[in-house]
């Protein structure tokens, strides 16, 4: 797939996000996601939180957070903790297609984060989707050569199989289950390791 065809993939994906978000009460706006110590504004706030900047103003966030990826991703959060929730769904609107440096390996890392935390805010709410075939398909494979996802490391030696897509990686003891949870696990949520079984189960479960 081209860097343009992956780039539509992440604006879709962006949009279906916008339009889930526009649902939510302002309560389910504050409520917890699956990633640890964040709220769903801080999740809608990450997902965007490079759009606006440049490669100096990455630099200089990176040196003021010890160049720590997670120190940098929760700088950029703080930064817009003043925002109202309305103002966030506005900006996650108006920047629907990537720009700035989250854009260097085309639509690969927006269209990943994106769907990693869309699940992550939906999971906790009870509030599940049907994520579109060919676009998850693409996004397992590209979860595989995203460093920050951890998502070849934890697969290392194992067998992968999607029992509902037409998905497989890798050989090895096989772990196998919906593809969104494969997914989500392989990206270090262990909320979705109880949807999957196989004999390397309990090997993926020492790496997470």
């Amino acid at each position: 797939m081209s860097r343009a065809e992956t780039m539509e993939l992440a604006v879709a994906e962006r949009g279906d996000l916008a339009d889930y978000l526009a649902t939510l009460t302002r309560g389910q706006w504050e409520e917890p996601t699956l990633c640890a110590g964040w709220r769903v504004r801080d999740v809608v706030a990450h997902v965007i939180s490079y759009d606006d900047l440049s490669w100096p103003g990455v630099l200089k966030r990176a040196v003021r957070a010890g160049f720590r990826p997670g120190a940098i991703n929760e700088g950029l959060v703080a930064e817009s903790r003043s925002r109202s929730t309305g103002e966030l769904l506005d900006r996650l609107r108006a920047n629907l297609r990537p720009t700035g440096p989250i854009t260097v390996n085309g639509g690969m890392i927006p269209l990943v984060d994106a769907t990693i935390h869309h699940q992550d805010i939906r999971r906790p709410l009870g509030q599940p989707r049907e994520i579109p075939p060919e676009r998850l398909r693409v996004v397992l494979d590209l979860a595989m050569k995203a460093p920050p996802v951890g998502a070849k490391k934890r697969a290392a030696g194992l067998r992968l199989v999607a029992t509902d897509l037409d998905w497989s990686r890798g050989d090895g003891p096989e772990v196998r289950g919906p593809a969104e949870a494969l997914l989500m696990t392989l990206a270090g949520r262990s909320a979705a390791f109880t949807e999957l079984d196989g004999e390397g189960r309990s090997v993926l479960a020492g790496r997470l």
